[in-house]
């Protein structure tokens, strides 16, 4: 029997290469790892310059470091909103199968009051027999 697949295992099937891509990046750069790394880089950028004898190739006010911050602001931009934009799709489909979720819990409730009320009139008309019938004994 074939195993049934769930919104969420559709929704990553059908991801193509540069959509993974974009979640990986965006997963890494809102990360404490990444913000970690970067400091580091950028503290030693600042004191290989401060301290360097002969070539400070990026001297105060480190417009290099900046150039690089920019190009980085640049490309993360667009790629963390791509990674919002399939976030978004992923609420919409599971908003979606939890509507149709909660539609095929309705139906099957008001099945249930159906057969509850024909539960509870069959009784009733049980009674009403058991009773008619010991008045007509009495």
């Amino acid at each position: 029997m074939a195993e049934k697949v769930n919104w969420h295992q559709k929704h990553k099937n059908e991801m193509t290469f540069g959509q993974r891509l974009a979640d990986s990046v965006a997963t890494g750069m809102g990360s404490w790892r990444f913000i970690i790394i970067q400091t580091v880089i950028v503290i030693a950028w600042m004191a290989l310059n401060v301290v360097a004898f002969l070539d400070h190739w990026d001297p105060y006010p480190y417009i290099l470091l900046n150039l690089l911050f920019s190009t980085q602001a640049a490309y993360a931009a667009p790629i963390i909103m791509m990674a919002q934009n399939r976030q978004g799709e992923r609420d919409r489909a599971q908003a979606d199968e939890d509507f149709r979720t909660n539609v095929e819990a309705k139906k099957e409730i008001e099945e249930l009051q159906v057969l509850l009320n024909k539960i509870e009139l069959d009784k009733l008309d049980k009674i009403i027999t058991i009773l008619e019938r010991m008045e007509a004994g009495k």
